[in-house]
C-alpha cells in the first residue's frame, strides 16, 4: 500500500483536474482534461477513466498501482450512495449515480463528495489546517462555496447540502437576487460577481471620481482585482465597498464560529489572492462578533493550497476509508 498511489479528481464544468497522490499526501503527476458535457454528460466518467489509464500507462504503471479513485464534484453528493442530487452545466439529470458509473468505467473503488467539500478536507490535510481536525473553509470565487469539517469527517447533513455558507441570508430584505433563487445571500455580496455588482451599483450613482471610476471607463467593465487594487491605492469608492464585503463576511464566520468552535476557518479561492488586506480586514469584524471564548480560539488563515486542494482533499476520501 505505501508503494500505491491515490487518483484524486476534482470535476468542474469546463476543465477536470486529475492527480496521483501518495498515501502521505505528494502530489506525483497532476494534469486536466476537458469536461466533455455533451449528450447528458454521459462521457464524463469514462473520459476520466481513460485519462487516469493512458496516465498509467506512460508511465509504465498498471491499474494495481491505485488504491482507488477520490472525486469531488460540483453539487450536493450523498455521500453515501455516490449519488449527486442536481447540478448545472455538466448535463446529468438530478440523483446522477456518480460513483457506481466511475466504478464501472474504471474498475476500482471510487468515492464522491462535494467539490467544496474535498477542498476542506485538503487544506485540513495539507493546507492551512495543519491538520487540525476542526475547520471551515470558505471558497471566496465566482460564487461561494463551504465546507465544514468536525472530527475529522466533513459534516454532509441530511441531504449533502451542508455547508452551503454562501447561502446564508446577510440582506433579509431588499437583497439581490441570487442563482439559487433566493436573494441577499452571502454570495451575493463576498464573491468576486458580488463584489463587482456592489462596485459598479455605486459607480452607477453618477459623478464617481478616482481610479476606480477611471479603470471602469477605459476598459468597459471592472473585476474584483480592479475593485482590491483601487482601494489599496486610496479609492474611497473602492473602499466604501470592500468595508461592506467585510463586514457581512465578518459577520456570518463569527456566526459559524459561535456554533462550531472550529480550530480554522480558512478562506481559499480567486478573492482571497487579495491576501492579508482582506484576512485582516475580516479577521477585524469577526472578532467584533465572536463570543469571546471562541474569539480567543477559532484562528482565520488564507488557503494555502489553491487549484490542488480539490484534488488532495478527494484523494484524502479514499486514504479515510482505507484507514477506517
Amino acid at each position: 500500500m505505501a508503494n500505491q498511489w491515490i487518483a484524486g479528481v476534482d470535476l468542474g464544468g469546463t476543465t477536470t483536474k486529475i492527480a496521483f497522490i501518495t498515501m502521505d499526501g505528494e502530489i506525483v503527476h497532476k494534469w486536466e482534461i476537458p469536461t466533455d458535457n455533451s449528450n447528458e454528460g454521459q462521457n464524463i466518467t469514462t473520459n476520466i477513466a481513460k485519462a487516469i489509464n493512458e496516465k498509467l500507462n506512460q508511465l509504465g504503471k498498471s491499474n494495481d498501482s491505485l488504491l482507488g479513485i477520490g472525486m469531488g464534484a460540483p453539487g450536493p453528493v450523498d455521500y453515501e450512495t455516490g449519488i449527486i442530487l442536481n447540478v448545472v452545466n455538466l448535463g446529468w439529470k438530478d440523483n446522477y449515480p456518480l460513483k457506481e458509473s466511475l466504478e464501472a468505467a474504471a474498475s476500482m473503488p471510487v468515492a464522491v463528495e462535494n467539490d467544496a467539500n474535498c477542498a476542506a478536507l485538503g487544506e485540513m490535510w495539507k493546507g492551512a489546517g495543519n491538520g487540525a481536525k476542526n475547520l471551515v473553509c470558505v471558497t471566496l470565487g465566482t460564487g461561494v462555496g463551504g465546507g465544514v469539517i468536525a472530527n475529522g469527517s466533513i459534516v454532509q447533513g441530511k441531504n449533502g447540502a451542508a455547508g452551503e455558507i454562501g447561502h446564508i441570508t446577510v440582506i433579509p430584505d431588499g437583497g439581490a437576487p441570487c442563482n439559487c433563487g433566493k436573494t441577499g445571500c452571502l454570495e451575493t455580496i463576498a464573491s468576486a460577481t458580488g463584489i463587482v455588482r456592489l462596485a459598479n451599483e455605486e459607480l452607477l450613482k453618477g459623478e464617481s471620481k478616482g481610479e476606480l471610476a477611471e479603470r471602469l471607463a477605459a476598459n468597459g467593465k471592472i473585476t474584483s482585482k480592479d475593485v482590491f487594487e483601487s482601494a489599496e491605492n486610496g479609492d474611497a469608492l473602492a473602499n466604501k465597498v470592500l468595508k461592506e464585503v467585510y463586514f457581512h463576511l465578518g459577520f456570518v464566520l463569527a456566526s459559524i464560529a459561535n456554533t462550531l468552535n472550529p480550530d480554522n476557518i480558512v478562506l481559499g479561492g480567486g478573492v482571497s489572492k487579495a491576501g492579508n488586506i482582506l484576512l485582516d480586514a475580516v479577521t477585524e469584524n469577526f472578532a467584533k462578533f465572536a463570543f469571546s471564548a471562541v474569539r480567543d480560539s477559532t484562528k482565520l488563515a488564507l488557503a494555502t493550497l489553491g487549484n490542488d486542494a480539490g484534488v488532495l482533499g478527494a484523494a484524502w476520501l479514499i486514504k479515510n476509508k482505507l484507514n477506517q
